[in-house]
């Protein structure tokens, strides 16, 4: 085999060894999105139904609802 063809499949095979080590990144970014998705969902659910924004969306629904009459 000549070196230029060696150096190629030494190459191709670095390459191949390198994708397969990442694998399983994808997963695991995929976890830390999703447990940010939901730690950020909570966070907001609790802010929505606190007393003080929940009176103030009931303000602005009653304004709303009566901007026609």
């Amino acid at each position: 085999m000549s070196k230029s063809v060696r150096a190629r499949s030494r190459f191709l095979v670095c390459r191949v060894r390198a994708t397969r080590r990442d694998a399983g990144m994808v997963t695991s970014e995929y976890a830390m999105g999703i447990v940010a998705a939901v730690a950020f969902a909570v966070a907001l659910y609790q802010v929505v139904t606190s007393g003080a924004v929940a009176a103030e969306l009931q303000d602005i629904v009653k304004r709303a609802l009566s901007a026609g009459t």
